[in-house]
């Protein structure tokens, strides 16, 4: 039998130094940009560069704009930063946008039935206590059928979704206001009972300051605590962590509850700080984006930082397009994919490389 080696093979580099990493991905972003600006002339005969011009001005162009990036950054990093202890133990939670509308349930259950009856001191510690114990439980379960069953994570938290979406499309109706509107409206509007409180002016800061508050404890607990050492024993294998003595049950449990608390969180944060409602698009794909979000950051949580201004920033860009130059907003995507894909692709070339086979490899071998 005769083969030819490969004229090219994949080699695994070493960990690369930052500056080469941030260098191969400001590479991708401009490589990027090229090919946007390409589709753009085919397609749509624009200006690459007054197309460019308006995702900026539609992602910052105002002070107001400004903040409204800081708020929808922020809310996604949260989510992020919540999948990513889970993540770091190898335990797939896809179940964030669950977990999420679980904690906005629960949330928007207690400021309805205790809003205008308990005081501010009251209400504030309940409605945290409880969107975060609505999302834990619903990550606890499947993660308790993981740890007792080795039933896969994946497939379990996903469904679960599903079953919280339904969840909470019963409660619309059940609260809806005015009867046979669809939706439960803005809860307590005349006495804002239950809404976090303006700070500095500021509607949304109250939200940016929880999130910073959540991304300093989960650095500190991922990277210094004995807790963040366990999981990511776990996660690289469990039987050294059952030869070290962890208790791998408790981890898995332990850890998943966490992801699902802050996913709770999350939901507060829209609930009470944002949108004042709940409907069951509230988490609007987030939880699904914070995946691509943990991945992309290598579950570091300052790199998520980064991430999810830039993409949010996209987002909100592009959606300027559409109204700005008429053009639909499937062009508007299609932009947002391109970038994206070359980032994600670059993941690739910093952690292995090309190289051209020897001469000796691309003679012809015999073997008998």
């Amino acid at each position: 039998m005769q083969y030819k080696r490969p004229l090219f093979h994949i080699v695994k580099r070493k960990d690369p130094p930052w500056y080469a990493s941030a260098g191969i991905r400001l590479l991708a972003v401009l490589c990027a940009l090229l090919v946007c600006a390409a589709v753009t002339i085919i397609l749509t005969k624009e200006d690459p560069m007054s197309v460019f011009s308006t995702v900026v001005q539609g992602a910052v162009g105002t002070k107001r704009r400004i903040w409204t990036l800081l708020q929808n950054s922020a809310i996604l990093l949260c989510i992020s930063l919540a999948v990513t202890p889970a993540f770091r133990m190898q335990f797939w939670n896809v179940g964030g946008e669950g977990q999420v509308l679980m904690g906005a349930l629960a949330t928007a259950g207690c400021m309805l039935k205790l809003g205008n009856k308990v005081p501010a001191p009251v209400l504030y510690p309940v409605l945290f206590l409880a969107s975060m114990m609505a999302g834990a439980v619903w990550a606890f379960v499947p993660a308790l059928f993981k740890a007792l069953w080795k039933t896969n994570e994946t497939l379990s938290t996903l469904m679960l979704n599903y079953i919280a979406t339904q969840l909470v499309a019963y409660y619309v109706v059940l609260w809806e206001n005015p009867k046979g509107s669809g939706t439960v409206g803005v809860i307590h509007s005349d006495t804002n009972a239950g809404w976090l409180p303006v700070l500095l002016g500021q509607k949304y800061l109250a939200n940016i300051l929880i999130v910073l508050a959540v991304l300093v404890f989960l650095t500190i607990y991922l990277n210094t605590t004995k807790h963040g050492y366990e999981l990511s024993v776990v996660g690289e294998s469990e039987r050294t962590a059952k030869y070290l003595g962890i208790n791998v049950t408790k981890v898995i449990l332990r850890t998943a509850s966490l992801s699902g608390a802050l996913c709770g969180l999350a939901g507060l944060l829209m609930v009470a700080g944002t949108d004042h409602t709940i409907t069951t698009s509230l988490a609007g794909g987030r939880g699904f984006t914070a995946v691509m979000v943990s991945w992309m950051s290598h579950f570091d949580p300052i790199m998520m930082v980064i991430t999810c201004l830039f993409i949010v920033f996209l987002e909100r860009g592009s959606g300027e397009i559409a109204t700005v130059l008429q053009l639909n907003t499937s062009f508007s995507d299609t932009l947002t994919g391109i970038i994206l894909f070359f980032l994600i692709g670059c993941e690739f070339f910093i952690h292995y490389r090309i190289v051209r086979s020897g001469k000796a490899e691309n003679k012809e071998v015999s073997h008998v």
